[in-house]
């Protein structure tokens, strides 16, 4: 798997196997660790610059990955949710 998806397997230790076996199937998931990652190496990156809107980004990369955990988790539920199959007639 990427980076991102063994980033999120590190931030999400007890759904490990289940963002594996999520991300084996589904791209738009991987995009989304990808995301994940991104935005941490971006956070990491303001919070060693010495820009004056350097507190402003931290913030902002802050919230994104807030909304990307969020998202991140939502996702592992909808894929834990086993559908019922009709009844055979």
């Amino acid at each position: 798997m990427g980076n991102g998806v063994g980033f999120v397997k590190s931030s999400f230790r007890e759904r490990a196997k289940a963002i594996e076996e999520l991300a084996a199937r589904n791209e738009g998931f991987r995009d989304l660790c990808d995301d994940f990652l991104t935005a941490h190496d971006e956070k990491l990156q303001w919070e060693r610059s010495s820009a004056a809107e350097r507190g402003d980004r931290i913030l902002e990369y802050q919230d994104l990955m807030e909304i990307l955990r969020t998202e991140i988790a939502q996702a592992l539920e909808r894929a834990s949710v086993v559908p019922f199959k009709p009844p055979r007639r």
